[in-house]
């Protein structure tokens, strides 16, 4: 391999504002960030989904009523699926 081709991969520190700091390995040196996955909602359990206008009720209130249907059994005297083949009787 050619010399001097590949950056310098020097250790890092990155430290989040929760205090938290992870040892790595970066071509951009030690720096700090604002979250990780200590401290994100979504990675701690506490990321609760926004409701925006009642979206969610009124999906779970439309489908919470409907029995389940057999999707397996088509109905009597249904038509074929489309390129479907007959069966024999």
């Amino acid at each position: 391999m050619k010399p001097e081709m590949h950056p310098v991969y020097p250790p890092s520190r990155i430290t989040c504002a929760c205090g938290n700091v992870v040892e790595t390995h970066s071509t951009r040196g030690s720096f700090s960030v604002e979250i990780c996955s200590n401290c994100h909602p979504f990675f701690t359990g506490k990321y609760k989904l926004l409701d925006t206008q009642g979206r969610i009720d009124r999906f779970r209130k439309k489908y919470a009523a409907q029995p389940a249907k057999d999707a397996a059994a088509p109905a009597e005297g249904a038509a074929p699926a489309k390129g479907g083949k007959k069966a024999k009787a």
